[in-house]
């Protein structure tokens, strides 16, 4: 087919034979690279158009995003097929355009590649999204993994496309390798600049291998709450609750401690605390925290306790706990928690509430006094002088 192709191009040369050579090889070869172009655009119409829901969309959007790549590429094949019919050229120009657009070529090749490896990992997450798989562990593993290994996947296929497109030319090629094998300080200026890069990509494939963090994950940076939102091949996003972002290398998370609430499992256990008097009714009240839990809807049902966890010389520290589903659903648990439990204890339980107690003892007897009787309260229980009686020392008496 290819030889039908070159014996048309030498009979259309021959037909222009009239015209300059140089002329009719540019004219030849624009020709081509027009009909190829349109001739790509197309077949890709046509794949457009293949029914079907779930193959067929799949398909249709792989096609719909390499079709300009898909049309660029078969025009660069068009025009190396018919370069040899272009008589016009000298042999050193028909090799340098040769070259230049195998390098083109790659460079559409490799572009291609990391479009594909893109909607491929896509695709995957979109099928993990369906699934709905909120609080599932393996799930956010999974998206952490191709998010980050395609980062990392996109990066290697375009330094190996570059390298393999400037390896075409010897001039670059023969420069290259005097260069690796003379420039010993130079590569180790490029190597100590470019240490923090290769630091990061290398801890992203431990993030991925390892997993210390996932997507979605909670963790506590700095005294903030922050959630995984976005890991890269080189730092990690991170979503603080009032829409701040921390933007954190991602050899952070290997180097330093960090708290991470969800890594085993979504599902937290919340504390709340209630300081109350030592009159306070601890069976009744821990009746009552049981209903208020149990009416909670944020509760998932596994864990609740109430215990006097601590005590001083004024009151008693009443500690609960109660399981959620995730961290978010926790902090909104304690806090209705909290809030019906003070009202139901202001309303029925009004002893309960922290109070201070005054002893009042005689400063003669040293006998504790009984406030309630009226004599008691009128008599002072601490003789004062009376005013302008009193005198420092080596000081004039003051009248009051």
């Amino acid at each position: 087919m290819s030889q039908h192709f070159t014996d048309a191009l030498f009979t259309f040369s021959s037909a222009l034979s009239w015209l300059p050579p140089a002329l009719v090889s540019v004219l030849m070869l624009v020709i081509v690279g027009l009909a190829a172009f349109y001739l790509g655009y197309g077949a890709s119409a046509l794949i457009l158009r293949i029914p079907g829901t779930r193959s067929g969309a799949m398909i249709r959007n792989t096609v719909s995003a390499l079709r300009r790549p898909m049309q660029v590429m078969v025009t660069l094949l068009a025009l190396i097929t018919a370069l040899p019919a272009a008589t016009g050229f000298s042999y050193e120009q028909e090799q340098d355009l040769r070259l230049f657009l195998f390098f083109l070529l790659i460079l559409v090749l490799g572009f291609s590649l990391i479009i594909t490896f893109r909607l491929m990992s896509e695709a995957y997450l979109n099928r993990l999204e369906r699934l709905d798989y909120a609080d599932d562990i393996m799930a956010r593993a999974h998206q952490t993994q191709i998010k980050v290994l395609r980062r990392l996947g996109e990066i290697l296929i375009g330094l190996i496309t570059v390298a393999s497109a400037l390896m075409l030319f010897p001039s670059v090629k023969q420069y290259g390798v005097s260069l690796f094998a003379s420039a010993g300080a130079a590569s180790l200026i490029v190597g100590l600049s470019a240490r923090g890069l290769l630091t990061n990509l290398i801890a992203g494939v431990q993030i991925a291998i390892t997993q210390p963090i996932r997507m979605e994950d909670l963790v506590v940076i700095n005294g903030d709450w922050c959630w995984v939102e976005e890991i890269t091949a080189t730092y990690v996003v991170l979503r603080v609750w009032d829409w701040r972002r921390h933007i954190v290398p991602i050899s952070y998370f290997l180097e330093n401690r960090f708290e991470n609430w969800t890594h085993n499992s979504a599902a937290i256990t919340g504390v709340v605390f209630l300081w109350l008097d030592y009159d306070a009714p601890m069976d009744e009240i821990r009746t009552v925290l049981r209903e208020i839990v149990r009416g909670c809807p944020l509760w998932d049902g596994k864990v609740f306790d109430a215990q006097v966890a601590d005590c001083t010389d004024q009151a008693i520290s009443v500690r609960i706990i109660a399981s959620a589903r995730n961290a978010m659903q926790s902090w909104d648990l304690r806090c209705d928690i909290r809030e019906k439990a003070i009202a139901h204890i202001r309303e029925h339980f009004p002893q309960a509430l922290p109070r201070r107690r005054v002893a009042f003892v005689s400063p003669e007897t040293g006998a504790k006094l009984d406030i309630t009787d009226p004599d008691t309260l009128l008599s002072p229980p601490i003789h004062c002088p009376p005013p302008g009686s009193y005198r420092g020392p080596g000081s004039e008496a003051h009248s009051g």
